[in-house]
């Protein structure tokens, strides 16, 4: 399959292209030139599958033509050894939990794959060139990001990852799963927000000198190899709805359901994940967007013009995004019709008090403990789900990964799970970096 930029002035990419070179030439973000529906008898049967078994019918049809089958088939299984469980947390409201993987973090899934990919394409690229220069991994985050790729690439041959991350902004739980590991994996501490680092990468990849000196790549929800894979465990989540026999589904047509998909959202990868998945033919009758106070494209949603600004940081850091790269495939998704985007999409958003009255008043009703980013979802729904559907939330990040605040709002002691634990007890190691290209080239120049 051939990828194309969202700006649509550069050349059309290989899938090895697109995922190796991370942004397309002209600045756009790559997607794929169709996205296949998935046949009748797949929806029909889906609850009959393991999260494994689904996920690599997902993948066939968006890899399935370029990574032979076999190997395709051993990256997602090994992407896919944790489960992603929807769990009850009160009538009609249920919590997708995505933070059961290594790092306890949605973005596991979309990081797990992304080096496995990578590093088949590298292998491949090798055994036809002879050319064993490293790759480089730039990678902007917010917050999980940073841990999720680190961990993902950590120890992986042929690959370096440079983690660019704003200093004092992200948690201390969060900031020790990514400068502890060592390795081939850097910690660079940005003097500025997470678009700041974001910039920084992005400039990177457009310095010709740079790409000269080294082989760059990025693994940010910009890399098609990282926000695609997060479309498997929305098919999950709808195989379990299914299993325990809550959905609604017209026997007549089964791509229809009564099933609503909230995503707290920042950068729009995970959510765009989802859209992908509903044009595959996923069940998903609505998507519900649920902001913080960083709240572009709530207004967007409610007058169709997008202005892009300076992130304000909150309590639910990992979605302190104020230019959010996927809204460019959103657009693209959709041919740039506002009312078709609202049609599919409706918005919240939510300032830090609202979040914590969110936190403690599922606790004290449900005994669920949410996470900042999991409690605008459950609140959206709480606000809009109509009483005859289900509504699934993604709950992103364990509560662990937050717990000074958590445990702050709801005047509870988290315990830490062993893997976070382990991070914590670790050394950091990071190199501290301006907000300033310049300098940045310069040091990658100098590796």
């Amino acid at each position: 399959m051939k990828y194309y930029s969202t700006n649509h002035n550069a050349p059309e990419a290989s899938l090895r292209v697109a995922v190796e070179r991370g942004l397309a030439p002209d600045r756009g973000l790559y997607m794929p030139e169709q996205i296949k529906r998935l046949p009748r008898e797949f929806f029909e049967h889906i609850d009959e599958l393991s999260f494994q078994e689904l996920s690599l019918e997902v993948a066939k049809a968006f890899f399935g033509d370029d990574v032979e089958p076999d190997a395709l088939k051993r990256i997602v299984y090994d992407t896919l050894s944790f489960d992603t469980p929807v769990v009850k947390v009160e009538n009609n409201i249920y919590a997708l939990e995505l933070f059961h993987g290594p790092t306890l973090a949605f973005k596991d899934v979309g990081a797990r794959f992304m080096a496995r990919l990578l590093q088949y394409f590298i292998r491949k690229d090798q055994e036809k060139t002879g050319d064993h220069r490293l790759v480089n991994v730039l990678v902007a985050t917010s917050g999980d990001t940073g841990s999720a790729v680190a961990n993902g690439f950590l120890g992986v041959d042929g690959i370096h990852v440079y983690v660019l991350y704003p200093k004092g902004k992200v948690s201390r739980i969060q900031e020790s799963q990514f400068t502890t590991l060592g390795q081939n994996i850097t910690a660079l501490e940005v003097d500025g927000v997470f678009d700041d680092c974001q910039a920084l990468v992005k400039n990177a990849f457009m310095d010709k000198a740079l790409n000269e000196h080294m082989v760059l790549t990025s693994a940010n929800s910009i890399n098609v190899a990282r926000f695609l894979p997060q479309a498997f465990y929305y098919f999950n989540a709808y195989a379990q709805l299914k299993r325990m026999g809550v959905l609604t589904i017209d026997d007549s047509d089964p791509i229809r359901s009564n099933l609503v998909v909230c995503v707290p959202s920042g950068n729009f990868g995970n959510i765009t994940a989802g859209l992908f998945g509903a044009h595959m033919g996923l069940p998903v009758s609505h998507f519900i967007a649920a902001n913080n106070a960083n709240d572009v494209f709530f207004n967007y949603l409610q007058t169709g013009e997008y202005h892009p600004m300076a992130s304000k940081q909150t309590l639910a850091n990992a979605m302190d995004v104020g230019a959010p790269s996927n809204f460019a495939r959103i657009l693209d998704l959709y041919g740039n019709s506002w009312e078709a985007i609202r049609k599919d999409i409706s918005g919240a958003t939510y300032p830090d008090d609202r979040i914590r009255q969110t936190m403690k008043a599922c606790y004290e009703s449900t005994g669920y403990v949410l996470d900042p980013h999991g409690a605008c979802g459950y609140q959206a729904l709480k606000e809009q789900l109509p009483n005859d559907r289900i509504g699934v939330f993604l709950e992103t990040a364990h509560p662990a990964k937050f717990k000074e605040k958590v445990d702050s709002i709801l005047g509870s002691n988290i315990a830490i799970p062993d893997r976070l634990a382990a991070f914590m007890r670790g050394k950091k190691q990071s190199v501290a970096m301006p907000n300033d290209f310049d300098q940045f080239k310069a040091y990658l120049m100098a590796q």
